[in-house]
């Protein structure tokens, strides 16, 4: 008897267990969930947040087979030294192409490294934030170094890269590439909420990146050609600054057994793309509202004020999945079709319909962004999902 009640006993605590950790599993989901986002088909989305100068959503809609997009939102020390700071919030938007490797590199990296330049200097600074991208554009230099031999296709994978840092009632914009953030300004007279573009944009389709590139390479007068109506640099690529795209920054990456439609015919002796951010700084006023950080797979969709004016007159609550969802109309709308169909095409075929698209609003809170350089506030971390992430770059 004394056996059989033994035995029972260990199932009753075997199923006891079992159920236990069943529950902590379910606990642990849930909490992931409202940490990290919810996702919905090819849509990923974080419908509210708090960062330390007020509240954020952000979302992120698949279109690639492999998502090339990144995004993150980092917010409370902004330097390896937690209890020092300084403390403010960090954002990123990450529009890679080619391939997702360079944009998840990013990912990772970025903001690590800008934490450590921070502790170096003991402060934030167009130069912290400087030495920051170059540390990331080395890195992934040594994995594409590394990995050469066996993958040569990585030296053609690259990415865009948007930032924004609020930090003592200071906002640093910098960027390589062509995402855009745009500032949401309350004009106190009319009510009215006006756009103000605070990035620089290194699209060849523009005239005036079209002169930096002759004026750069003078000698080069191919540097810009117009191919099938788009202009492009060599005739390979949109963007004139990037992170990654080494087959275009170091001749020795560019030659077999790099695929044939990367290679140029002529070895390039300084590099043709740039990794050198266009850096702005702003000082935040008490009626800047919010800004919009996204990759241009919106902006191909919607102008610098209408996506502010849907901010604006909409709830905050999801307003980052709103501006998707009116993209993503918006791109159906061109199709001649229903956004309801469109929502049934899967990723990789969705490309023909619209790139990947990332989002996040930051509200600026104007009590909070004068303080929040001196009030010691708890770390958030939030990166933007889709369904084809390895687990390590997946939401914490």
């Amino acid at each position: 008897m004394k056996s059989k009640t033994r035995g029972l006993d260990k199932e009753i605590v075997k199923g006891l267990v079992a159920l236990h950790n069943k529950c902590k599993v379910e606990i642990f989901k849930s909490k992931l969930g409202n940490a990290s986002g919810r996702q919905d088909g090819l849509l990923w989305y974080k419908d509210t947040g708090q960062h330390v100068n007020g509240e954020f959503s952000m979302a992120v809609v698949q279109a690639n087979n492999l998502l090339e997009d990144q995004s993150q939102i980092e917010s409370g020390c902004l330097s390896l030294q937690d209890s020092v700071g300084p403390y403010g919030t960090f954002i990123g938007i990450y529009d890679g192409h080619g391939g997702p490797e360079t944009s998840r590199f990013i990912n990772e990296h970025l903001f690590q490294n800008l934490k450590r330049f921070t502790s170096e200097h003991q402060s934030m600074s167009v130069e912290v934030i400087r030495k920051a991208f170059q540390a990331t554009e080395e890195g992934f230099l040594s994995v594409v170094t590394k990995q050469w031999p066996t993958k040569p296709q990585i030296a053609a994978v690259g990415s865009c890269c948007l930032v924004g840092v609020i930090c003592s009632g200071t906002l640093y914009i910098a960027n390589l590439g062509d995402s855009r953030a745009v500032l949401g300004r309350l004009v106190k007279s009319t009510g009215e909420v006006l756009s103000i573009q605070l990035s620089a944009e290194h699209n060849v389709s523009i005239e005036s990146v079209r002169q930096e590139m002759l004026s750069l390479h003078p000698d080069d007068s191919q540097i810009v050609v117009l191919k099938h109506n788009v202009w492009r640099v060599k005739g390979l690529i949109q963007i004139s600054r990037s992170i990654g795209d080494v087959y275009l920054k170091k001749t020795e990456f560019n030659r077999e057994p790099l695929y044939a439609k990367f290679r140029l015919r002529e070895p390039f002796v300084k590099p043709i793309l740039s990794s050198d951010p266009a850096i702005s700084v702003h000082q935040l006023q008490p009626h800047d509202q919010f800004i919009i950080f996204a990759s241009d797979g919106l902006w191909e969709h919607l102008s610098n004020q209408g996506a502010v004016d849907i901010v604006q007159n909409h709830p905050r609550n999801g307003i980052a999945r709103r501006l998707v969802k009116t993209a993503l109309q918006e791109a159906a709308k061109k199709r001649e079709m229903r956004y309801s169909d469109l929502k049934k095409i899967d990723r990789g075929v969705r490309r023909h319909f619209h790139d990947d698209i990332s989002v996040a609003v930051v509200f600026l809170d104007s009590n909070l962004v004068s303080r929040a350089n001196s009030v010691k506030s708890p770390n958030i971390s939030v990166q933007g999902g889709g369904i084809s992430l390895p687990t390590k770059t997946t939401p914490t």
